[in-house]
Formats: structure tokens, sequence, C-alpha cells
């Protein structure tokens, strides 16, 4: 891991995710690209009269102090930072910003007490995440533990997982963490029994590492929904965090076959990795 970006908004939850950036790089010896995204108008920008144009400057200069003033940090010592700002309108072209600088992973705070309920469906981060082509790490409150050893991945291990799967087990790897592969069985038309969930997880597997080795590593829950299964294993567990995989179409409606997984954001208290499918 060598570069992770950071969107900035000079919000708490922004710091949490710059600190947690901070972590990682520290680990890692890797470089943080805090990204500020000005929101101008396009009137602003685009007006050739010297009184736009002077309004324009003075906003950039604004922005540029406090976000000079905002990165002073003394957990960002010796953490090479490169702070940038744009004149996006939009976060979602904070992908545009990765592709160009090449970054590994995106680090976002999660605004409000009630989760990612809120930001993942119209917001900023929603915007990222589903424009994403590489992991989106989402905080939800003030780091205190960084080091994710045991992560669970979620997955309903169709054919169209098994790309998120692979990102997340290089990731995972990278971050030497434990991924705990779990099935989430539901007691409604989506019921399978274990004979079918081992040929569907076999399958799978074959297709994906091509070999049935983590067979015995994967574990199956019952329980009322899909967010309840998950959440409930990763007490059991203990993980650090979870990770799901997302639809560029519509972020996390479509995450296991057409459940609205955003529950489990909104109900974990955890930090939340998405891999775009």
């Amino acid at each position: 891991m060598k570069k992770i970006i950071v969107p900035i908004d000079f919000s708490e939850h922004s710091e949490y995710a710059l600190e947690t950036a901070a972590v990682l790089a520290k680990k890692y010896d890797a470089e943080i690209l805090a990204l500020h995204m000005l929101e101008l108008s396009n009137a602003l920008i685009s007006n050739a009269e010297n009184v736009q144009q002077e309004e324009t400057v003075f906003y950039l200069k604004l922005a540029e102090k406090r976000f000079q003033d905002f990165l002073d940090k003394a957990y960002l010592k010796d953490i090479k930072v490169t702070p940038l700002v744009k004149h996006f309108k939009v976060f979602s072209e904070v992908s545009e910003v990765a592709k160009e600088h090449g970054a590994d992973l995106i680090v976002m705070g999660s605004h409000g007490a009630s989760g990612l309920k809120e930001v993942l469906v119209g917001s900023n981060t929603e915007k990222v995440v589903r424009h994403s082509n590489i992991p989106v790490l989402v905080i939800k409150q003030n780091p205190i533990l960084t080091d994710f050893e045991n992560v669970i991945f979620a997955s309903d291990f169709s054919e169209e997982a098994i790309k998120p799967y692979l990102n997340a087990s290089r990731m995972f790897k990278v971050l030497d963490a434990k991924m705990h592969l779990v099935y989430v069985n539901l007691p409604d038309n989506r019921f399978r029994s274990s004979v079918e969930i081992e040929k569907r997880v076999a399958s799978f597997l074959k297709a994906a590492e091509g070999n049935i080795d983590k067979m015995k590593e994967v574990a199956y829950v019952n329980d009322y929904s899909i967010e309840k299964g998950v959440l409930n294993y990763s007490n059991v567990i203990g993980a650090d965090l979870v990770a799901v995989a997302t639809h560029g179409r519509t972020g996390l409606a479509h995450f296991f076959e057409g459940s609205i997984s955003e529950d489990i954001a909104n109900h974990s208290t955890l930090p939340v990795m998405t891999f775009k499918i």
C-alpha cells in the first residue's frame, strides 16, 4: 500500500478518517493524499469578469489556509502528506483523483450517529463508494484500534462476488488480517439446504482460487436477516472490520442478491470496507 486518499470536509468525521489513514500510512510507509473538494459554482469558475476571478482566487486561498491548519496534526508527523484542493462539484470525482495518482485505498468518515444509512444513500460517501474502483474504508467514529486482525467478508458466493472476494483477499493480505468468510442463510425464499450451500461455496472457491482448500474456513450462519447474521457473527469472532461487496450502479442496494445491506453498515459499530463488484 503506497497511497491513501482522504477526502476532507473539515468535519470531525473526516478527522477520524485522517487519523485512521495516518496509522495505516505509518505502518506501511504510505503517502496520504488529503483531498479537499472546493465546491464552487460553474458561474464563478467560468465567468471571465475580473471581479468573479478575484472572488474565485479568494475562495481558493481561504480553503488552502483552512486546509493547512486542519492538517497541522501531531499524528501526521513523519508522514508524507500531499494536500490537494480541487474545484470539483461532486465527490464522485474522487475516483478520478484516485486513478490519476494510482491510489490503493480511500478512507472516509461517516456522518451521523445512526451510521451509514444516510451516508450511503444520496450523499458524498455513497457517490465515492459507487464510483470507486479501489476499496473504500468508511470510519464511523474516533479510531481506537486500527489493527484489523479479524475481518469478516460476507458473501452470497455468486459468480459476480468473485472479483470483490479476490480484491478483498489481496487487501487483507497486505493488512496482515485474517479474513473470515461467512454465508448467511435466511428462513425465506432464499433458504438453502446445507448440501446446496456447500455446492455453491465449492463452485465459488474452485472458480476463484482454483481449489476448495478454504471450504472448512467458511462459516454458515442462520439468521432472520443478512445484517443480523453478519453483525452477530462479527461479535462471536471479535471482528475488527466488516467487508462488503458493492454494485457500482446502486451502491449497496443489490448486495446479497438484492437485499438492502445498508443496514449492515447502519447498525455496525465497526469500520466498513467496500469492494466494487
